[in-house]
């Protein structure tokens, strides 16, 4: 990577996002800088604050307002990265719509795809052009974002497929959602599944190992934050943020990644095979309201 590096993460007020801009603020240089990125103006500059004055903060840490759901922003702050430094370096998409246990699954599905489904796609395609060669990005996803995880009706839309099939499959679920014929068709109630499956078919791109642009997805595993705590009774094995930042960042900083690597779902530094899962009814049935 270049002497002076840019690096932005999304959803990053708080949880893992803010624990990413710390690592990276920690592990970078002085001369490179840290986007930390969320909806609300004050938040993030109280968060920019924060890090920036914390000790051990060694690069320059930046707030910048940015609603993932807006996608002309996404190309806007693309674009100025681009005529103002060349590209950029590290994009960490993480942002993620906060699903309580006992939200409607149904009424919530259009926030929770805009965030997680329909935002990734937008900063796919802003910031894979403008990452410079040897650039990272990774968007944090969950072990259930494997293709075994799905009905195997449901496979074909998201195994061997472009970033607009990817996008065409994503809103035909939303639609068959709406409808009322989801579970029919195959799609699981959870709404967690598929969209972490789309995000990781979206990463499956051809040609980012002859220049060194990484683009994949992680699973940081079970992360102790305020989105995660309400499904699950035991904490026993959850990870504080910062902890869980740092197999990612262990990632995204490292000089070489394994060709293994590009475009797959990556835990912990080993590779979750695409194919492996199955599909979650019975956990789907105790989760869902």
């Amino acid at each position: 990577m270049t002497a002076s590096r840019i690096a932005l993460v999304t959803g990053a007020n708080q949880g893992l996002g803010r624990a990413l801009v710390e690592g990276l603020a920690a592990r970078m240089g002085p001369d490179d800088m840290v986007l930390l990125t969320g909806r609300s103006h004050r938040r993030v500059s109280e968060a920019a604050r924060e890090v920036a004055r914390a000790a051990g903060t060694r690069s320059r840490v930046e707030g910048r307002v940015l609603d993932v759901c807006d996608r002309e922003a996404i190309a806007r702050l693309a674009g100025e990265l681009r005529t103002r430094h060349g590209g950029v370096d590290i994009v960490l998409s993480n942002a993620i719509a906060r699903l309580l246990p006992e939200d409607s699954q149904a009424e919530r599905a259009d926030e929770f795809i805009d965030v997680s489904n329909t935002a990734t796609h937008a900063i796919l395609r802003a910031f894979g052009p403008v990452l410079r060669p040897g650039g990272r990005l990774l968007v944090v996803a969950s072990t259930l974002g494997t293709l075994g995880h799905l009905d195997p009706r449901l496979h074909h839309l998201f195994d061997g497929v472009s970033l607009d099939q990817v996008e065409y499959a994503v809103e035909s679920w939303r639609g068959a959602v709406h409808s009322g014929t989801a579970e029919e068709a195959g799609w699981p109630r959870w709404l967690n599944v598929p969209s972490k499956v789309a995000q990781v078919a979206a990463e499956r791109r051809e040609g980012d190992l002859a220049d060194g642009t990484l683009i994949a997805s992680v699973c940081p595993g079970m992360v102790d934050t305020a989105t995660s705590r309400p499904w699950f009774s035991d904490y026993g094995h959850a990870q504080s943020p910062a902890r869980a930042a740092r197999a990612v960042l262990d990632l995204v900083l490292a000089e070489r990644v394994a060709p293994d690597h590009y475009g797959e779902l990556v835990r912990f530094g080993k590779v979750l095979p695409w194919y492996s899962g199955t599909p979650p009814t019975e956990q789907d049935r105790i989760l869902t309201p």
